[in-house]
């Protein structure tokens, strides 16, 4: 199945309307507003590729209260990162605090960085993107001071990481 990751800046003030009508495009699996350099994440699934191209070039950028997006396509590599159910009893009520990190990593080390996070269980998913960035993880944990030790002192000290960006989901707009 083809993925990818779409950041998005908008008009100021209009991040729940725009979260609100991406949830109605079929192919848009997950959104988020985010604290950060970005004010919306969204994930797009199709069995196609030319299909999320459609959904982002048709649907997504079409949109006037988005100013710009970052796509970051995820190469095929589901064989790295087993996506499976890490945190116990995981639900959005339990596991409240998410964020989003990009990282840049040495050239080349992209699969080895994400061989490393699939062993950090609040890891939930990571995938190897094409783009401006060259990995993504979804982190997801019971409270945020948690959050803030994986990402700091975890994710950051792994071998091959150049630099890195987060971004907190905004639980209330999603």
């Amino acid at each position: 199945m083809a993925k990818a990751y779409v950041l998005m800046n908008c008009e100021l003030g209009s991040e729940k309307n725009i979260i609100s009508t991406l949830n109605t495009i079929n192919g848009v699996t997950e959104t988020h507003g985010t604290f950060g350099l970005y004010d919306i994440l969204a994930k797009v699934e199709s069995e196609k590729e030319e299909e999320i191209q459609k959904i982002v070039t048709h649907s997504i950028r079409q949109m006037s209260e988005i100013h710009s997006t970052v796509t970051l396509t995820r190469s095929e590599c589901e064989e790295l990162f087993q996506p499976a159910e890490k945190i116990i009893n995981k639900n959005p009520e339990k596991n409240p605090s998410q964020a989003y990190v990009v990282l840049h990593t040495d050239k080349g080390e992209e699969y080895s960085v994400l061989r490393s996070l699939n062993h950090i269980p609040e890891v939930t998913e990571a995938d190897v993107v094409f783009g401006f960035y060259d990995v993504l993880c979804k982190i997801e944990s019971d409270e945020y001071a948690s959050l803030e030790q994986i990402i700091t002192k975890t994710i950051r000290s792994l071998h091959h990481i150049k630099t890195s960006m987060t971004l907190n989901v905004i639980s209330e707009q999603d």
